[in-house]
């Protein structure tokens, strides 16, 4: 492995989405960042409140805004340097472009709530943020076992969680994880039921070892785009549209 990046991401709206004629309010987006001490692998999911008339807006913004933020800091710092203060100046950046939207829109911040679940991956240290539901599942080099570094928060009533927009503020959760990553998964609530065991709280191997394979064999360089295409296939499938009626996003990568 030397350190390199091949992923594969998409998303597909829920057949409940598609019933009432509303839009998909998942957002996801990966991208390696090129650094003086190496590449950095980013991906990013949020997942708009199904109760906030804005969601859609509110999952894109948090994902661009996540993105930018990864870049600004990476230009002049390392991830070594990235702990939850940096962190909560992302959010607040990212709640910030919100309240602008909102004042455009005439709306309520909290018409744009989503959630955050996002990876950064370097050399020897992985970083996962996360507010609300979804997770991201990481495999370390050497290992045979996924597992779950920060899990779906869920609040005291049901289907409900935390969200960036939350007033003060929300739960988030800054996992380090000083080791070296070889493959990931991040994903939306969506298919949480599907690939992970909320009993025992951890993720459901075979599932992943399956969806990585592709990638393993692929020959691309960075981003598959043959493979996220058919990803979002797979996402719109009978057999997962059977399994939830949510929308679903799910990026995969694993280091080449």
């Amino acid at each position: 492995m030397n350190g390199e990046w091949r992923w594969a991401g998409a998303r597909a709206i829920g057949t409940s989405h598609l019933k009432t004629a509303t839009p998909c309010q998942d957002y996801a987006c990966a991208k390696l960042f090129l650094t003086q001490d190496g590449p950095v692998m980013a991906a990013v999911v949020s997942d708009g409140a199904g109760s906030a008339s804005l969601a859609e807006f509110g999952s894109r913004t948090v994902c661009i805004g996540f993105l930018k933020a990864c870049r600004d800091f990476l230009i002049r710092s390392t991830l070594d340097d990235l702990d939850e203060e940096v962190v909560w100046d992302w959010v607040d950046a990212i709640r910030e472009a919100i309240n602008q939207k909102a004042k455009t829109a005439e709306a309520r911040p909290r018409d744009f709530a989503a959630t955050l679940v996002a990876l950064l991956v370097a050399e020897e240290r992985s970083v996962v943020i996360h507010v609300g539901d979804g997770a991201a599942v990481i495999r370390r080099e050497g290992c045979d076992e996924w597992e779950v570094p920060s899990w779906p928060y869920q609040g005291e009533y049901a289907s409900t969680t935390s969200f960036v927009t939350d007033d003060p503020q929300p739960r988030l959760e800054v996992i380090s994880i000083e080791d070296r990553v070889a493959e990931f998964a991040v994903f939306s609530d969506g298919i949480e039921r599907m690939v992970l065991d909320h009993v025992s709280k951890t993720p459901h191997g075979p599932f992943f070892d399956r969806m990585l394979a592709p990638l393993k064999s692929s020959v691309a360089e960075t981003v598959d785009k043959a493979l996220s295409l058919a990803l979002r296939d797979y996402l719109d499938s009978a057999n997962v549209c059977e399994r939830t009626d949510d929308d679903k996003s799910l990026i995969l990568g694993l280091r080449t």
